[in-house]
């Protein structure tokens, strides 16, 4: 038995001062964050999906590096910002339009398709500092550099903390070290553009959105999991099946091994608009992509979170 609790959570020295907060096993809302040390406190990357996950986080940051008093979201889904609320005083950074997703969105729990969730007492909190492009946040001594990499990947508004004295990246979900990447919120074409981006900073060290820590060998994986999508979706739509219907006649091969794999339908509806033309980014039918993945799966998506 796998122990997702938020007990199994495990703190991980990355780099002098930098620690990753690992939860197994990094399926649906069970996310990886991150902190540095900034002398007497601390620089926190994203929150958690619930109340009592997000508690747990923050009580071992106190106890490894002090108090947050800054909090970077990676981007909007809610199990990395649903407890950004408890930071207290601390100040949010986000892309711009992460947080214009937020206030859109608000607090969302995905009732009917996605089950199990323990969400607790949940409020939102949108990012208080938002940039466009970059921004560099220093932590006592130790640079974080926030990139958005220009255009949608998984989402609109995805950031990498990149602290580059180091060479670690906390990667949000641009990477999933052991699941099926998700790009129906974003673009698959631009999160392939987007690797290219992980790459050229060449980090020795990567913390996943989900998933142990990894090197660049895992975003190989990402890409070429994305590459099967668009070749898939091509075969697809030229046989003029619907992205349900392919998805479940598609052998995912080398990828049958990546959990999650519900994420295929979703996928293929985000591949189907951008082979008609859709822009990176543009909105799609979520509902209809959601419902695509439920019946993929045979049941509402099991959550642990």
């Amino acid at each position: 038995m796998i122990d997702r609790s938020p007990g199994a959570a495990k703190v991980e020295r990355l780099a002098d001062g930098v620690f990753g907060y690992v939860q197994p096993d990094g399926s649906w809302f069970i996310n990886n964050c991150g902190f540095v040390a900034a002398g007497d406190h601390t620089v926190l990357i994203d929150t958690c999906a619930t109340e009592r996950r997000t508690r747990a986080l923050l009580a071992a940051a106190e106890a490894t590096t002090g108090p947050v008093t800054t909090l970077v979201n990676t981007h909007h889904h809610s199990d990395h910002t649903n407890g950004n609320y408890l930071v207290g005083g601390a100040t949010i950074i986000g892309q711009r339009k992460t947080r214009d997703a937020m206030l859109a969105a608000g607090i969302e729990t995905y009732e009917g398709a996605l089950v199990g969730n323990d969400w607790g007492h949940l409020e939102l909190r949108a990012p208080d500092v938002v940039f466009d492009d970059r921004l560099t946040v220093h932590a006592g001594d130790t640079v974080i550099e926030l990139v958005h990499p220009g255009h949608a990947a998984h989402t609109t508004n995805d950031v990498l903390a990149w602290l580059p004295e180091q060479r670690v990246l906390f990667a949000g979900d641009l990477v999933f070290h052991g699941g099926s990447p998700f790009a129906l919120m974003g673009s698959v074409a631009g999160w392939r553009a987007a690797l290219d981006v992980i790459r050229e900073l060449e980090p020795a060290l990567i913390l996943p959105g989900h998933g142990g820590p990894c090197g660049l060998e895992t975003v190989d994986v990402v890409d070429a999991y994305l590459k099967f999508v668009q070749e898939t979706a091509e075969r697809g739509k030229a046989a003029g099946l619907s992205p349900l219907q392919l998805a479940k006649e598609t052998d995912l091969e080398t990828f049958s091994d990546l959990s999650e794999q519900e994420r295929l339908a979703g996928n293929l509806h985000r591949a189907y608009a951008e082979l008609d033309g859709a822009e990176w980014g543009a909105p799609i039918d979520l509902v209809a992509a959601i419902t695509d993945m439920v019946a993929y799966n045979g049941a509402p998506i099991r959550c642990f979170s």
